[in-house]
């Protein structure tokens, strides 16, 4: 039986290749691919953002080879980078949680 960190990156690769495959080349996700995906599956951390264009600095940011496309590795760096902010606010939130006992 998967562990809960094998399954949680299981889910990673699983979604990354979902969106990957809609425009048929895959392994790449494309604009179009990166939005439905971060719409779909990233839509309360989208909700947050006040820039319109979120979507396509962030592409623009992923895609460190500038190809145009954000491949598996290039994904990850945005998943590690969301992790790290909601480790953040999981620790402030237990350092608040603390402070009012």
């Amino acid at each position: 039986m998967p562990s809960q960190l094998e399954t949680a990156m299981e889910s990673l690769i699983l979604v990354f290749h979902r969106y990957a495959s809609k425009d048929g080349k895959t392994g790449t996700l494309n604009r179009r691919a990166m939005r439905d995906l971060m719409n779909n599956e990233l839509s309360n951390f989208l909700k947050c953002q006040k820039d319109p264009a979120a979507v396509d600095k962030i592409m623009k940011d992923l895609d460190t080879n500038g190809d145009g496309q954000v491949d598996f590795e290039e994904f990850v760096s945005l998943v590690v980078g969301l992790s790290i902010a909601c480790e953040q606010c999981y620790q402030a939130r237990m350092k608040n949680a603390a402070q009012k006992k």
